[in-house]
């Protein structure tokens, strides 16, 4: 668990953490759909070597995105197992008893795992160069619009702060509760996996247990302090469009186009 970096932020000074919060939520969801266009070598290699670039200009460690993918592996061999032995097509390359890999099998494995990868690594980078108060203000400013049609967008942009904020709060209240039941003579190592997953059950009540009653905490201290929500609420900073994020535009349009040009 002290690996995990889900919802983590890395400060720094790159050009990725200086770009405009919504434009680089606009970019990463367009990029992950324009990701599942993507049908062969090239267009994958494109997006490999465009990410690539992204990370290396976001002057964060590899060791943190390969931290990111960890969770990850377990998911990743399933599917290339799932499409090794079950998806048939192609020129048959290994057959042995009753086991048939064809070459259709082995792209898809090859292909679904690097979609995969690619939607982590451009969710990681995200929430590494952004800071949860500029994806709030963001997400909420992209979601005003919408608001005429009865959208809550303050209440929901706050959610998804309140929510990454307390995401290493409850990792750092597992481990501390799981330590405590180690103390006790708590076995989670040993046995099989029904019997591991099992030996989970005393601490996954308590931490119920404590993340309601924070959420009542942090409810009770809002009210006392008189929060309405997003009512004439106004900001110290005020988000504002740059040549940088016109340049992330420019940009996201040469990736499509070669995309494009590169698909089957």
């Amino acid at each position: 668990m002290n690996q995990l970096v889900i919802g983590q932020y890395v400060p720094g000074r790159s050009l990725i953490h200086q770009l405009d919060p919504r434009a680089k939520l606009a970019f990463v969801f367009a990029y992950m759909i324009l990701v599942f266009f993507a049908n062969n070598i090239a267009s994958y290699g494109l997006l490999l070597f465009f990410s690539a670039c992204t990370i290396y200009l976001s002057q964060i460690p590899l060791r943190i995105f390969s931290a990111s993918l960890k969770p990850i592996l377990f998911l990743i061999l399933v599917m290339i197992l799932f499409h090794l032995f079950l998806t048939k097509g192609g020129q048959v390359l290994f057959h042995f008893s009753f086991l048939t890999i064809y070459e259709e099998g082995v792209r898809q494995a090859v292909f679904i795992s690097l979609r995969l990868i690619l939607l982590v690594l451009t969710a990681s980078l995200l929430t590494f160069t952004t800071s949860p108060m500029d994806l709030t203000d963001g997400l909420e400013n992209m979601l005003h619009p919408f608001t005429r049609f009865g959208l809550p967008a303050h209440e929901f942009a706050l959610m998804m702060s309140i929510a990454l904020r307390f995401i290493p709060t409850i990792w750092d209240e597992t481990e501390k509760i799981k330590k405590a039941q180690m103390a006790r003579g708590a076995d989670f190592e040993s046995g099989h996996i029904f019997r591991r997953v099992k030996s989970y059950i005393p601490v996954l009540i308590p931490l119920f247990i404590s993340a309601f009653r924070r959420a009542e905490d942090l409810a009770l201290a809002m009210e006392a302090r008189c929060y309405r929500g997003g009512i004439n609420r106004t900001k110290l900073r005020e988000l504002h469009f740059s040549t940088k994020d016109l340049g992330l535009v420019i940009i996201f349009a040469f990736l499509v186009l070669g995309i494009c040009l590169l698909r089957e």
